[in-house]
C-alpha cells in the first residue's frame, strides 16, 4: 500500500493513501511516499508517474542491494538496510530523494517507517525531506545496537560456560556466533561508509542544514565497527583458548596411557618368556619360582611408578 504525507507551502499537514493530494494541489511544499510492500501496479508508479531512472528502478526491485547512494539527474537512489533481530535477515530499504520529496520503497514490513511518520507528523521538521531522511537512518541504525549487544552477551555466556556446555557444543554455539558477527559486519561496514559519502556529498546542498544530525549516526556505525571487530578478536581467542584445552587433555589422556603401557612393557616380557612352552627352563622346577617372578613384575611395577613420579609425569 501507499501512505502519503505532505507539508503545504501554508504548513498544512496533508495525509492519504493515494497519489490524489500530489495531482490534485499545486501548495505541495515537500511530501513523502512510503511503498509498504507495493503491489506490481505500485512498483509500477515509479516509472510511470514519477519517471524515475531506469536502473534506479532495477536496482530497487532486485534486491538485496550493498548500501549504496546513486547520483541521477533529477534524483538520488540511496539504499539502505535493516536487520531483522530474530532472523538476522537483511530487509532492503530503498530512498529515492529530490529535492522537494523522498520516496521510500520496501517490500517486506518495517514498524520503524509508521513510527518515522509520527514522529515527522508530530514535530513538522523545519528542513523537510532530509528531517525524514535522518529519522530513518537512526532509527535503522539504533536497531542494530540490541542485535550486537545480544550477540556480545552471548559471547561473555561461552567464555564463562556458565551451562557447563562440552567443548563441542561450546565451539558450535562460538562459530554461530562468529558467523552472525559476520552477517552483521557485512551490514554495517557499507552502511559507515555510505554515512560517509553523505557527509560529504556536494550534490545533496540540503545536508548542510542538518549535517550533525548524520554525523551523529555515522559516530555510531563507527562504534558499532569497533564493536564487532572487538567481539571477533574475543571469539577467537576463546576458539584458540578451547582448542588449547582440548589437546592438553589429549595430551593427558596420552600421557596416562603412555605411562600404563610402559609400565606393562616388562610384565608383558616377563610372562612372554615364561608362557614358552619349552621343557628344559630350569626356572619352572624351582618351588619358589612362581611367587618370585610375581614379586620382580610388582617390583618392577613400583620402581617404574616412583621414577615417573620423580620425573614429574604424574604432576
Amino acid at each position: 500500500m501507499l501512505k502519503l504525507i505532505a507539508y503545504t507551502k501554508e504548513g498544512e499537514l496533508v495525509e492519504d493513501t493515494s497519489l490524489d493530494p500530489l495531482k490534485t494541489r499545486d501548495d505541495i511544499r515537500w511530501y513523502w511516499i512510503d511503498f509498504d510492500r507495493p503491489s506490481q501496479e505500485e512498483t509500477d508508479l515509479l516509472d510511470s508517474y514519477f519517471h524515475f531512472h531506469p536502473l534506479a528502478i532495477e536496482d530497487c526491485i532486485h534486491d538485496l542491494q550493498r548500501p549504496k547512494m546513486d547520483y541521477y539527474e533529477d534524483h538520488t537512489l540511496i539504499v539502505i538496510h535493516a536487520i531483522d533481530a530474530k532472523t538476522l535477515k537483511k530487509q532492503e530499504i530503498d530512498i529515492f530523494f529530490g529535492e522537494d520529496f523522498i520516496i521510500t520503497y520496501h517490500k517486506s514490513e518495517l514498524p520503524m517507517m509508521n513510527h518515522v511518520m509520527r514522529m515527522v507528523k508530530k514535530e513538522q521538521p523545519q528542513w523537510e525531506e532530509y528531517y525524514v531522511l535522518h529519522y530513518i537512518f537512526d532509527l535503522v541504525v539504533d536497531n542494530y545496537f540490541p542485535i550486537i549487544y545480544a550477540i556480545e552477551d552471548h559471547i561473555n555466556e561461552l567464555e564463562d560456560n556458565t551451562q557447563n556446555l562440552s567443548i563441542d557444543k561450546l565451539l558450535e554455539q562460538l562459530f554461530e556466533r562468529r558467523s552472525e558477527l559476520l552477517t552483521m559486519r557485512q551490514t554495517i561496514h557499507p552502511m559507515r561508509d555510505l554515512l560517509y559519502r553523505i557527509l560529504n556529498s556536494h550534490h545533496l546542498d540540503g545536508m548542510k542544514q542538518g549535517k550533525e544530525y548524520f554525523a551523529d549516526v555515522h559516530d555510531h556505525l563507527i562504534k558499532l565497527a569497533d564493536v564487532i571487530a572487538s567481539n571477533r578478536d574475543l571469539t577467537q581467542d576463546i576458539r584458540d583458548s578451547y582448542l588449547s584445552l582440548t589437546s592438553h587433555q589429549q595430551n593427558k589422556t596420552m600421557q596416562v596411557l603412555t605411562v600404563i603401557s610402559v609400565i606393562f612393557m616388562p610384565l608383558t616380557f616377563i610372562a612372554g618368556v615364561y608362557g614358552m612352552n619349552f621343557e628344559n627352563m630350569p626356572e619352572l622346577d624351582e618351588p619358589y619360582a612362581y611367587p618370585l617372578v610375581w614379586f620382580i613384575m610388582i617390583a618392577l611395577s613400583v620402581a617404574m611408578i616412583i621414577w615417573f613420579k620423580k620425573k614429574g609425569w604424574f604432576d
